[in-house]
């Protein structure tokens, strides 16, 4: 039993990357509730493995053009509409057990609200006479659609940390509740009444996360837990894409060192955590803060002996060479880097500074030391050029860097946010305001979107057989498809062809006719090689579609039902299926079944990008001597 229960709801989605989903805000405002007297669980509903496969939503309907065929190859994305979590009958049972007179529902993502609010009602369905309070991201900004819900009693817009207490306390007691910072309430005459968001003033008066709170052996990384740390609040940056800068409430604050080495060492002591996660907008900006926090860790952990991270990424011209040295010597072992986009036009409209120069220096320290980087781009924003996008792949494809590429979507409380309701680009449900709905077309189109997803994987496979040292043939086209022809010699290929002239002509069909009934008919069962690209990516950050089409191919598996033959070399099959790209520019998938069918995408986009890999790899691509950033 529980005076209050805090619940981290379900989601519904194509993938899940579960070390992004520790409960650290319900960990922060369950440690001050608990210094106020009450007793508080949290229902963590994503710390399981459970999922299921559904139905698409009907208003997604229209991703089945791009996800309606499985893809066991490197360059697939999406398939599978799955329930990620507990169900709710699971939720119903532990909040009868847990018997609390108040409950609050995080509700982070306005793409996920829709479980949010199901949670909600089945609370209410569950305990009837309990307090229900919704907060996050999702109701700070939109909080009237959430009342809209009949089970919501509150909202508490801003930090829960400087509010909850506060309506907690006021609930028990049956006083007035008007005074609580942040608080949406339904007005005695009507209407809404909605206090500012609530703002927790001075960072280390708050008691440190409680940890002891959260599954640890479920959000472990290997044989080492793993742990969040926030050591800052808001951002003084103004990006148009992103909501916590384009918030005028939030103002941008950072804790002291010692409250935060203090939060490491609870983190590493008490519950084993060897993984450290710095969730920070921009942990980075005040050198001589980060200085003093990083060599803390090193000196009061030794030197490399925690994993660090900034997945949330860095801002590129905040760091120098002494800092980067720094990271390395502390435990980083990659920088992921915010590029946005490296068009200065492009740069402009985000409202951000060209950090080309200083996205370059990091990289050019990044090697010296061994660290990995990742470089984050957004690509199908409101106004932004495919063709734009297709430059920005370029120019990481000739730097030593993982592509992360992210699909831009509406973020209430952004600058674009705002531009897309002007202009009447905001999808009309909030379920598909999530990157992998594609959801704006605009002057990109989701034809493009999707493409340059798979161009992004496509190149981050190519950085993948440089790394290995594996070679492919890019020479002309007709040395390309002598090259898939003598591949398909001896191989059952007769069958193969039947079906691969059917979605592509000449070099494709040839350079695959050695993927038959073989190997490719195989279960895509645990793959040979493929978990060495969903490793790398793992490792830089960018490992998100690497999972989704891992999980993919053996859920699709399980469905077909067959035994494997022979295991599956994602590997090979991603080479072979990379020739015919660089052939007849045509982005072919595989299914687990091992037909292999062709993609829909932009030709002119991949025209563009197959001419930019002309220009930088000279007509070539050969990884026995690797010459260029490319290959």
């Amino acid at each position: 039993m529980a005076d209050i229960l805090l619940i981290q709801p379900p989601i519904r989605d194509f993938y899940l990357t579960a070390k992004r989903t520790i409960p650290y805000g319900l960990a922060s405002v369950a440690a001050v509730l608990m210094r106020e007297g009450f007793s508080v669980e949290i229902l963590d509903c994503l710390a399981t493995r459970k999922s299921k496969s559904i139905d698409f939503p009907v208003e997604m309907e229209y991703l089945k053009a791009w996800y309606g065929k499985p893809d066991i190859s490197p360059f697939g994305l999406f398939h599978r509409y799955r329930h990620y979590g507990l169900s709710f009958g699971k939720i119903a049972e532990a909040v009868r057990r847990a018997k609390p007179f108040l409950v609050g529902i995080s509700s982070l993502f306005t793409a996920y609200c829709g479980e949010a609010l199901r949670t909600a009602e089945t609370v209410r369905n569950a305990a009837p006479g309990c307090t229900i309070v919704m907060g996050g991201h999702h109701p700070t900004e939109l909080y009237e659609s959430v009342m809209e819900c009949g089970a919501v009693d509150f909202v508490l817009r801003g930090e829960g940390e400087a509010s909850l207490p506060l309506l907690a306390r006021a609930v028990r007691a049956g006083s007035g509740i008007e005074h609580v910072p942040g608080i949406v309430y339904r007005a005695a005459e009507g209407g809404l009444r909605a206090a500012d968001p609530a703002v927790m003033d001075d960072l280390d008066r708050y008691p440190l996360p409680a940890q002891g709170l959260i599954d640890g052996k479920f959000y472990r990384r290997g044989a080492r837990g793993a742990a969040v740390v926030t050591a800052s609040r808001g951002c003084p940056l103004r990006c148009s894409y992103c909501s916590i800068g384009g918030a005028e409430w939030l103002k941008y604050r950072r804790r002291s060192v010692d409250s935060v080495l203090r939060e490491i060492e609870v983190a590493v002591n008490e519950y084993g955590a060897g993984f450290i996660d710095f969730e920070d907008e921009n942990l980075s900006l005040r050198k001589p803060w980060f200085m003093e926090l990083l060599d803390g860790i090193t000196g009061r952990f030794g030197a490399g002996r925690l994993e660090l991270r900034a997945m949330n990424g860095l801002f590129p011209p905040s760091l120098d060479e002494e800092m980067v040295s720094a990271m390395k010597e502390a435990g980083f072992t990659a920088l992921n880097l915010s590029l946005g986009s490296a068009c200065p036009e492009q740069a402009r409209r985000f409202g951000r500074p060209d950090v080309r120069d200083g996205f370059e220096r990091a990289l050019a320290w990044a090697e010296q030391v061994g660290l990995n980087a990742v470089g984050y781009v957004i690509v199908g924003a409101p106004g932004q050029s495919a063709a734009d996008s297709v430059d920005d792949l370029l120019y990481l494809a000739e730097r030593p860097v993982v592509a992360g590429v992210s699909v831009y979507y509406p973020a209430p409380g952004s600058a674009d946010f705002a531009r897309c309701a002007r202009s009447g680009l905001l999808p009309g449900k909030f379920s598909l305001m999530r990157s992998t709905a594609l959801p704006v077309s605009d002057t990109t189109t989701r034809d493009e979107s999707a493409t340059l997803l798979r161009l992004g994987r496509i190149l981050n496979f190519m950085k993948l057989l440089e790394e290995a040292g594996r070679a492919v043939v890019a020479g002309n086209r007709e040395e390309r498809r002598e090259a898939g022809a003598r591949a398909g010699r001896g191989r059952t290929g007769e069958s193969f062809r039947a079906q691969a002239d059917r979605c592509s002509a000449g070099a494709a069909a040839d350079v695959m006719a050695e993927r038959s009934r073989g190997a490719m008919s195989a279960q895509a069962n645990p793959c040979v090689n493929g978990s060495d690209l969903e490793e790398r990516e793992d490792r830089h950050g960018a490992g998100a579609t690497a999972r989704s089409a891992r999980d993919a191919s053996r859920s699709e598996t399980a469905a077909v039902g067959a035994l494997p033959a022979e295991p599956v070399d994602r590997i090979e099959v991603g080479k072979d299926l990379l020739r015919a790209f660089l052939a007849e520019g045509k982005i072919l998938g595989m299914t687990p079944a091992g037909e292999i069918y062709e993609h829909r995408v932009s030709k002119r986009l991949c025209e563009r990008f197959l001419a930019g890999v002309s220009r930088i790899g000279a007509g070539r691509v050969s990884l026995d001597r690797p010459k260029n950033r490319m290959v």
